[in-house]
Parts: C-alpha cells; structure tokens; sequence
C-alpha cells in the first residue's frame, strides 16, 4: 500500500484576516501556523507533503515554511490559479478568486498520484491527536466495497469558536455505524449561553449544543476522490457560473456531501477533542500566540520547534 500524503491548502488571502494570514508568525520562535501543522505530521508518520499555493508566494513559502521544514519531510509544491478549469469554460471577466477548496486539491492531482492522502487548511492548528490518528487510518487497508472509502476528523464546535466573530463550519451528521450522513455548511455560527447559534434562512437564530461535530476541513481521502471531483466539476461550472460567476467555489465538503448522497462514497468519522486555533480574524492573533507559547512552555513543542 501507498504512503499517505500530508496536502496543505494554502493559496488562499484571508479577506476578514486583512492578509495573508497562513504565513504571520504565531509561535515564540516566530513559527507560522503551518509549522505546528507539518511537525505534527512528521511525529504522526507522514514523509511527504504538497502544499498548494498561489504562484507567486512561492518565495515567501519557501523562506518561511521550507527553512524548518524541508529537512523533516519531502516538500513539493503546487499551485492553484483560477485559470484551472475544464470542460471548455473559461474564466469570467473581472474573477481573481479561485475556485475553492475542492479545486485547490484537484491542482495537485499529479503529485498526489495513486497515494491516499490527508488534506488540511494552512490557517488552523489542529493538534497532534489529529494527525495520529489520520496517518493510522489512511495507512489501514480499506475493505475494497462497493463505495469509496474517506474519513473525517470531526471537532466539537465548542473548540472551534473565536471571540471575535462568526466563522463557518460544515455541520455533521453521522447515522447508527458512525458514519457521515450528511455535511452542511452553516455561515455565521457564534458562541452563545446554549453553546452555539446561526442565523436561519429567515432571519432568527437556530441554537446548536457545543458538542456538535462540525468539519474543519480535515479530510482522509484517496485518489477516487479526484477521479470522481475531476468528473464532477464541469457540471458544477455550468450551473453556477450562470447564478454567481464572480465568487461561486467548488467547496470539500460540499464534493464530499454530493458522493455520499449519490452512493458513490462512505465517510469514517473521526473524532478530535483537541481544542481548534486559527486566525479568521486579526484579533484572534494574540490568542492563538498565547496558546502556542503555551504548548511550548509546557513540553508539547521544543523551543525551538525545528531544532
């Protein structure tokens, strides 16, 4: 069996952030976020890693990413442009934004090759239970059924909230097996005295617990994924490029929601109590350095983290 592949999503310019948030220094040695990331793979097993990019931050990915990393594990890059498209579509006038997250993993097909491979966010400190635990069920042989074989690791929302602001998670619902029945994405999710809450379609707020899992884009897929996503993605284009041509994006884990509704695919849910860090806001830099000072004073990073 193939190795597992570790595959960063990284080209995207975090608007609400005011930047570009995935390389801002976040740890006591000036380590971005990526850093805490590809060292826990590295601990976890994982030899390789494709990080996707925009083209021209290559440099700064290289300088900042590459300096501790390149010596620990197999680094190659890819890069998503909103010129990738297919099924003779071409670009509408005035787009710069990608294509979202599904496409992002589609432009570094070629170097994932036929290996199983987990896919992350460059902008979120997922915890080294996470990646454990991902390596282990990518590296299991899978049962060769009749449906594609992914995994999720799934956190609880209570972990995932920021002070600062709303984010967007995808919200899971998982049938009697432990399998994922259904993923949807709800935008506006706030803490509130309940746990959570999210503006409805109408207007008024639906109450979540805070232990309910929700996605954070942390995904254990294998090459059918790309197969079936590469299939699926001019008919995605045909019919929102006509409704929304400036900002629609082919997103994970509405991809994956369309699989298992088809019967194409079945998704393992793995759960992490880790608590998530990320920085959706300026604001939350502070508490995310905090945090990671934090893990090093405690032992769970060496200082430096790329010793």
């Amino acid at each position: 069996m193939k190795k597992p592949i570790l595959v960063i999503m990284a080209a995207g310019m975090g608007s609400r952030y005011g930047g570009l948030k995935q390389i801002e220094p976040m740890g006591p040695g000036g380590e971005i976020i990526m850093d805490y990331s590809v060292y826990d793979a590295v601990r976890a097993g994982f030899e390789r890693l494709v990080c996707i990019i925009k083209r021209e931050n290559r440099d700064d990915f290289d300088r900042l990413l590459g300096a501790g990393a390149r010596g620990r594990i197999d680094t190659a890059y890819a890069f998503q442009s909103v010129r990738q498209l297919s099924g003779g579509f071409s670009v509408p006038e005035g787009r710069e934004k990608p294509w979202g997250t599904a496409q992002a993993v589609l432009s570094a097909r070629e170097l994932i090759g036929e290996n199983p491979f987990l896919v992350i966010n460059a902008d979120d400190y997922y915890g080294p239970t996470a990646f454990k635990t991902a390596f282990d069920w990518l590296s299991a042989p899978r049962s060769g059924g009749g449906k594609h074989e992914y995994g999720m690791v799934g956190y609880l929302t209570k972990n995932t909230l920021t002070d600062h602001g709303a984010v967007t998670r995808g919200v899971c619902e998982t049938d009697a097996r432990g399998k994922l029945s259904r993923i949807k994405e709800r935008t506006g999710i706030e803490k509130s005295l309940g746990g959570a809450r999210f503006p409805s379609d109408d207007g008024a707020w639906t109450e979540i617990s805070g232990d309910t899992l929700v996605s954070m884009n942390f995904w254990c897929l294998t090459p059918a994924f790309l197969d079936l996503a590469a299939r699926d993605f001019p008919h995605f284009l045909s019919e929102n490029l006509l409704i929304n041509p400036q900002k629609c994006e082919y997103l994970l884990p509405a991809v994956i929601d369309a699989q298992i509704r088809r019967g194409e695919a079945e998704v393992s849910v793995l759960k992490s109590e880790d608590k998530w860090y990320g920085v959706t806001y300026k604001e939350d830099r502070e508490s995310v350095s905090d945090a990671m000072r934090e893990k090093h004073r405690v032992g769970l990073y060496p200082s430096p983290l790329w010793n």
